[in-house]
């Protein structure tokens, strides 16, 4: 290469480079001056929630001091409603019998209410990301029905006690019900939704669910408890899960509502599909929730479309194309999605309660690490510079329109 083109090309280099310098201070510079922000545009709609989350989730992890202030300020900035994406789960709080550690979850209380959030308490009853410890007898041995239900009802009332009256909603149970393929005898094939086997359904029932929410009533009369799960814009989910809160309300038993979680793709779910759920939920009398939102745009390695932890796959390139920037194109079909999801809540606002993120920006959301570690992820409003996405924009756009129409 002769010197002439070398300077040619990096003269070339230098211009684009402060370009792009001078477009990104620009972005910011016109959203540190913007009025609207998401929780303000959609007040009189629903709660605009964020999952506070962790770089590293041991259950001492003291984070809203420690995360970044510029990701503070959007928390403070642009939602009124948190959740611990992880600190609230049962094998931090209670690692094993009779050791509960509050600290963190404390720290997380004192921080909401100084910033005027809604708490949401996530979770109380979950198969997963609870001890081993928690189901057994100090040998080893599975309890018995008795002293695990006793068991149940010491925690509930030990954590939802603890915070009575400063907790607007419980998960109360999360992910109890899944869904798989049946063929029968003609070969048509089919959708089943079933309660899903763990160890709270081989020691207690099927009516460990029934028993969850009367104690968390019980320990907080005026919470609001939540029934939370993957796939529930999923009709034969929905359905179930609406016919299973209907048979336990029938017994005296609070239950208010049911979460959708939401981690949604490009693809999925369908503006109809999620018409059809909010119509099974509505005659069901149940309030709803979206209680972690995200809009991925990578190829999933399985045609699963849930969010079951248990399951991930080895990081392979095809799968991380974005590891860098994300073409124009994508961010524009990401905001469109939002945009098509957030229209069909706006027509349901009035059984919609809240919508969460589940995370502030793309670079601690949990789909860096599923459902294959290490991938380079954007599902979320702000990128890993804290800088607001075609999709944030979209959403405030959105919903100044709905509220001049």
């Amino acid at each position: 290469m002769n010197s002439s083109k070398g300077n040619f090309i990096n003269k070339k280099f230098i211009l684009s480079f402060f370009i792009f310098l001078f477009f990104i201070s620009i972005q910011q510079t016109s959203f540190s001056l913007q009025k609207n922000t998401l929780k303000e545009v959609y007040k009189d709609d629903f709660l605009i929630g964020v999952a506070i989350g962790s770089r590293d989730i041991f259950h001492y992890y003291k984070y809203p001091m420690r995360k970044d202030k510029s990701e503070m300020k959007i928390i403070n900035r642009e939602f009124n409603c948190v959740t611990a994406e992880n600190l609230m789960k049962p094998q931090y709080i209670c690692p094993h019998p009779g050791m509960y550690y509050f600290d963190a979850v404390d720290e997380l209380m004192d921080f909401a209410e100084k910033n005027n959030h809604v708490v949401v308490g996530h979770v109380l009853v979950w198969h997963a990301m609870t001890a081993d410890s928690f189901f057994e007898d100090d040998k080893g041995n599975l309890l018995s029905r008795d002293d695990m239900i006793l068991r149940m009802k010491d925690y509930i009332y030990q954590v939802v006690k603890r915070y009575k009256g400063r907790i607007k909603y419980w998960d109360v149970v999360n992910e109890a019900v899944d869904l798989r393929t049946i063929t029968d005898e003609n070969g048509n094939r089919f959708e089943e939704a079933f309660l899903r086997e763990s160890k709270w359904t081989k020691i207690i029932g099927e009516d460990f669910i029934e028993l969850a929410f009367k104690f968390a009533h019980e320990a907080d009369p005026n919470a609001e408890l939540i029934y939370n799960d993957f796939t529930m814009n999923n009709k034969v989910k929905a359905k179930f899960v609406s016919d299973m809160c209907k048979r336990i309300r029938a017994k005296g038993i609070r239950i208010d509502g049911v979460g959708m979680q939401a981690h949604w793709h490009l693809n999925y779910p369908s503006v109809e599909e999620l018409k059809q759920v909010m119509k099974i939920y509505r005659e069901s009398d149940l309030k709803v929730h979206l209680t972690e939102l995200d809009v991925g745009i990578l190829e999933r390695p399985n045609v699963q479309q849930d969010a079951d932890i248990s399951r991930k796959s080895k990081l392979n390139s095809s799968l991380n194309p974005y590891t860098n920037n994300v073409p124009p194109s994508v961010l524009i079909k990401h905001a469109k999605k939002y945009e098509d999801l957030f229209k069909v809540l706006l027509e349901n606002r009035d059984i919609v309660d809240r919508v969460t993120f589940w995370g502030a920006n793309d670079g601690i959301s949990w789909l860096n690490e599923w459902p294959i570690e290490g991938r380079t992820s954007h599902p979320l409003l702000f990128d890993r510079l804290n800088q607001p996405k075609p999709a944030y924009d979209t959403l405030i756009s959105l919903g100044l329109e709905f509220h001049r129409n």
